[in-house]
């Protein structure tokens, strides 16, 4: 399908802020700020930790609210001894639709790989879940010429196994590490390139069918003031959103980026 007929998603990955009572609080206010129209046109989904979900749930269900409800992280399996685990068929239960997977701060500080993030996009799936599978690439690496085919070995290697039908019900964020939380962004010619080659890596992979439904995300410093340039890219279909997605002001405005 050609870039208009990807419906952009936008998604606020709270990380590990917010307890349920500010949770609350964050999500009435996006209520007011975001209207009807705007989610008309771009699906909105909020990530907050996994304390918060089943309040959040509830406010978005019993308010009507039309945003998706997320989770930052989740383990391969249902069930089993994996202490400080969630699993994914709890977050089903709770009505999740977007599950991130493969975060940057999953890969380099608890030290998951390819395989790892792989299994993870396995189980949601499972659960008709949707995975957001995050691939990007460090300073160095980045400095070293190397960006691209550390990209398309992450989204090999991460998406191993997958079949060509599923990648409708897939998203990827590229998220360079270097501009995570750094108040660095990529420019918008830089980011469509990585994220043309994504789209590039799937075609050759799992052909072109796949690689026209697949939504591709930017993440990094998103901010209102950015989110138009990048937005207008042929090969991005939304943002992950970090530290902006914590003020409701910002976070509309990313939302409505047309108009911010």
């Amino acid at each position: 399908m050609p870039a208009s007929s990807r419906r952009p998603l936008i998604s606020g990955n709270w990380k590990m802020n917010l307890n349920h009572y500010d949770a609350i609080q964050l999500v009435q206010k996006l209520s007011y700020l975001v209207t009807k129209d705007d989610v008309e046109r771009v699906d909105v989904s909020v990530h907050p930790p996994f304390t918060d979900i089943r309040t959040v749930q509830t406010a978005l269900e019993s308010d009507r609210i039309p945003f998706f409800l997320g989770a930052q992280n989740c383990h391969s399996d249902d069930a089993g001894a994996f202490t400080g685990e969630v699993s994914p068929a709890f977050l089903s239960k709770l009505n999740v639709r977007y599950v991130i997977v493969g975060h940057s701060e999953r890969r380099q500080i608890f030290g998951e790989t390819d395989e790892f993030v792989a299994a993870k996009v396995s189980a949601v799936l499972k659960h008709k879940m949707h995975p957001i599978v995050c691939v990007g690439e460090t300073r160095e690496q980045r400095e070293a010429g190397s960006t691209l085919d550390v990209v398309a070995a992450q989204i090999l290697g991460s998406l191993a196994g997958r079949e060509s039908t599923q990648f409708l019900d897939l998203v990827v964020a590229y998220e360079p590490i270097w501009a995570i939380g750094t108040g660095l962004t990529a420019t918008a010619a830089d980011a469509q390139e990585v994220c043309a080659h994504i789209r590039g890596c799937v075609a050759t992979t799992w052909g072109a069918d796949a690689a026209n439904s697949v939504r591709i995300q930017y993440g990094g410093s998103v901010k209102a003031g950015n989110v138009p340039e990048l937005m207008a890219q042929a090969d991005i279909d939304g943002a992950l959103v970090g530290g902006a997605s914590l003020d409701a002001d910002e976070f509309a405005r990313i939302v409505q980026f047309p108009s911010a």
